[in-house]
Formats: C-alpha cells, structure tokens, sequence
C-alpha cells in the first residue's frame, strides 16, 4: 500500500528512521512496521502527521496510485539515474553516446516487433 512510498519520501528528504520516526511522534518501530507495511492500518491521524512532516498531501498519501505520487516517485528514480551518471565520470557530452546506444535499443526493439514469430 503506501508504505513504500512512505519510505521513499522519507529517504529522499535525507531523514533516518529515527530522526522522522521522532518528527512525526511515533516510535522507531511503529513507523518501520507501517513502512515495511506489516501494520496496515495505522489511525488517520497517524497518516496526517506523517504527511504533514513529509509535506505531502494526506489524499496523495493514503491513494498512492495517484499521478502526482507515481511522477514524484518517477522522477526521484530518474534523478537517481543521473547521479549514477555523474558518480561513475560520465560527463555531458559522453551522454550523447548513449542517446545512440538507446535509439540503436529502439530501433532493435521496433524490429523485432515487426519480424513474424
């Protein structure tokens, strides 16, 4: 359910369990059970905290299949992959090499599609 989502949030904002676990007012446990969702169904008022604290909005929160939720975690994935990027040396202009392996991976793609089984 929203656990995940919870988790994801939480790290991205830089928090440790502990550190957002005493933000929000719930123990360190309480919290990693509602992330790791072995409690699935902490009070409402539990969840107001945590998304107040996470300044996300409670509805984005309790219906995670939203699309406001999906793009944030989305773009969070994509910026991981940047970084990935820049950890490893790569540098801009060594980025357009890879634009052509992944038109070559399309275009490999596309024509798979098109050849009968």
């Amino acid at each position: 359910m929203f656990g995940k989502y919870i988790s994801h949030f939480r790290r991205s904002q830089g928090y440790t369990l502990s550190q957002f676990a005493d933000r929000v007012g719930i123990s360190k446990s309480y919290l990693s059970n509602i992330e790791r969702e072995l409690k699935q169904n902490p009070s409402i008022q539990v969840m107001e905290r945590i998304a107040v604290a996470l300044n996300i909005d409670l509805n984005d929160l309790l219906n995670n299949e939203t699309n406001e939720v999906k793009a944030q975690y989305l773009e969070k994935e994509w910026i991981d992959f940047m970084n990935e990027f820049i950890k490893t040396g790569i540098d801009k202009t060594q980025i357009q090499e890879y634009k052509i392996l992944v038109e070559f991976i399309k275009w490999n793609n596309d024509r798979k599609l098109r050849v009968p089984m």
